[in-house]
């Protein structure tokens, strides 16, 4: 995905923010926030996909500590982001910084609820009904689920020919990306402005 923006509105907003790391979610927020829209074009890039496992680690712990950046930034003052943006749009921004992150942070903790499933003991179960436990279960089950069918359908109307079993590698991608969480969270203490360059040029160039 490439961001293009107006000049004139770009130069307005004074640019970009130089020291986030995650640049275009920074400014999509100070764009809206200062009367400006945001849209999707419906096209495809041809930048090159990340195809080893650490620079893809680097990559993701830089967009992550920009997200980080970007919600510490904009929550300075809450009630003034509250009113530029209303209430839904303010649920809206907490749900997809702090989900995302949540989601690569807490993956020990959700995934250890899959031991169970194995007959292995579970550090909670002796301290939750067992109602509780076969509740938490079920969740984490239902979005795997969820998530399984989300994949098979954006591998559909991608119109990509790929196997629809490599959807299932999917399962590598949080373990990988709790690793970049925790990368990116230690970079924003020791070396918050750290820009990890992607590494490029491991495909061959698109023909044509």
């Amino acid at each position: 995905m490439r961001p293009f923006f107006r000049r004139a509105a770009l130069e307005e907003l004074g640019g970009w923010d130089a020291h986030n790391v995650t640049e275009d979610a920074d400014l999509g927020m100070r764009l809206y926030r200062h009367g400006y829209r945001t849209e999707l074009i419906h096209t495809i890039t041809g930048e090159e996909a990340n195809c080893r496992t650490l620079p893809w680690i680097k990559q993701r712990s830089r967009w992550l500590k920009g997200y980080m950046m970007t919600w510490a930034t904009h929550m300075r003052d809450p009630v003034l982001l509250w009113r530029q943006l209303g209430p839904w749009k303010f649920a809206g921004f907490q749900v997809l910084l702090l989900c995302t992150l949540s989601q690569f942070v807490l993956v020990p903790v959700l995934w250890s609820f899959w031991l169970p499933w194995f007959g292995l003991p579970h550090p909670i179960a002796d301290a939750l009904p067992p109602l509780i436990t076969i509740g938490l279960i079920g969740v984490l089950l239902l979005t795997e689920v969820v998530n399984l069918s989300l994949h098979l359908s954006a591998l559909h109307l991608s119109g990509h020919r790929f196997s629809r079993w490599w959807v299932l590698i999917m399962h590598l991608y949080f373990p990988l990306g709790a690793l970049a969480s925790y990368k990116a969270g230690w970079e924003l203490v020791r070396k918050p402005f750290y820009w990890d360059k992607t590494a490029h040029g491991h495909f061959d160039p698109l023909d044509g």
